[in-house]
């Protein structure tokens, strides 16, 4: 699938719920299904720097493709980076760097998230381009 057809669904996931505390829940329960983190990815270089709560990262190549897995502390943040897994995991760095995260907005993730989230959120996009750059690199 698609980054953006993975997005779409994504939206239409999140429009079945107009009161954002429903979207809340979609967001904890998304996190919730997420399998932990193995503890020796929970390292200082895996912590994303820019979130309030601690987000760790990891990113492995399997065939050319990233492939993501993550770990929060906190229940929403958890579950905006499984959603971020989700889009973007499994795909290869040149589609990951050229990917427009519109479901961001259209889900009305941004605006309903405060100023500190909002940051995160930036933060952990960053970090995973960030990877796909690194892993671009190293294959030229």
């Amino acid at each position: 699938m698609s980054i953006n057809e993975t997005q779409d669904e994504i939206i239409a996931e999140f429009s079945d719920f107009d009161d954002w505390m429903d979207r809340y829940q979609l967001l904890i329960d998304l996190g919730s299904e997420q399998a932990p983190l193995d503890e020796a990815y929970k390292t200082d270089q895996n912590l994303i720097e820019g979130c309030q709560s601690r987000v760790w990262l990891q990113a492995d190549e399997a065939d050319g493709k990233l492939v993501f897995q993550a770990e929060s502390d906190a229940l929403i943040v958890k579950g905006i980076i499984a959603l971020l897994i989700k889009v973007l995991s499994g795909h290869t760095p040149d589609e990951i760097l050229n990917a427009d995260l519109y479901f961001i907005d259209r889900i009305g993730l941004h605006e309903h998230l405060s100023p500190t989230r909002s940051n995160g959120l930036l933060a952990m996009v960053k970090q995973m381009r960030m990877y796909a750059l690194a892993f671009k690199a190293k294959k030229q």
